[in-house]
């Protein structure tokens, strides 16, 4: 009976043992075990064995994290309040350090984007914010790179979402745009009457080297009037047509006198 009890105690302690000592890590994660408060490293994915109430493992995971940035209020540099929101990607590199050197790496993260956003989108005019969105992506995404590394944090793209103008703003840019698309139409009308112009002139040109070509144009524009049957047109018609057959009428009257 006291080997049947022994046997049952130990087992009990064998399954307590493994609960407590053995853990499974998944292929996106690692664990950095502290040993009486020192850290040994990080371990896994895979199993892990620990030494009950000596060893402690927190779970870091590796995989990209989606960071979205609320809303920032921001005055440009040409004195224009907006409203700028942004998405932030980043993942751990070094489990350790992420949880070594900072308090909470997530949290850190967001108010170090928080404060970068503000910082980067408050250095440029409007314009500037409105037209050049990469580059301000590519030195958000440069700076945060470079301060979140020794928490071994890696960032690796961050996209301006949104940004929200005033009221105001939008109706005068909207202005600006339509004034702007009515000067382009006038540039074009103009260049349009000054080619027409052009060729008008210099059709002009060629067809007063050529007097038959007049003629030739004349009869030409009579008949497409004359296909037009909805209308009567009264058009002048010049004597210098007739002059040519008045020539050849004398010339054949003198023959015959």
């Amino acid at each position: 009976m006291l080997a049947l009890n022994l046997t049952t105690i130990v087992i009990i302690a064998v399954v307590i043992f493994l609960y407590y000592s053995i853990r499974i890590l998944r292929e996106y994660e690692r664990g950095v075990i502290f040993r009486l408060g020192r850290v040994i490293r990080a371990k896994g994915p895979g199993l892990i064995i620990l030494l009950p109430v000596i060893d402690r493992m927190v779970k870091v995971d590796l995989r990209t994290v989606t960071l979205d940035v609320p809303s920032q209020d921001i005055i440009t540099r040409d004195n224009v309040s907006v409203k700028v929101s942004a998405v932030v990607y980043f993942r751990v590199i070094d489990p350790t350090k992420a949880i070594i050197d900072v308090a909470d790496f997530h949290f850190a993260t967001s108010q170090l984007s928080q404060t970068t956003l503000r910082s980067v989108c408050g250095q440029g005019e409007l314009d500037h914010l409105l037209a050049e969105r990469d580059e301000i992506n590519d030195r958000i995404q440069v700076i945060l790179d470079k301060e979140t590394e020794p928490w071994g944090v890696k960032v690796n793209k961050v996209e301006v979402k949104e940004i929200d103008l005033p009221e105001g703003m939008r109706r005068a840019m909207a202005k600006q745009a339509e004034a702007e698309r009515e000067r382009r139409s006038a540039i074009i009308n103009a260049e349009g009457e000054f080619q027409a112009a052009q060729k008008l002139a210099d059709a002009a040109a060629i067809i007063s080297g050529t007097p038959a070509a007049l003629q030739l144009r004349y009869l030409q524009t009579l008949k497409e009037i004359a296909a037009e049957n909805n209308s009567t047109t009264v058009f002048p018609i010049p004597m210098d047509l007739f002059k040519p057959f008045f020539e050849h009428m004398l010339t054949s009257s003198s023959k015959g006198n």
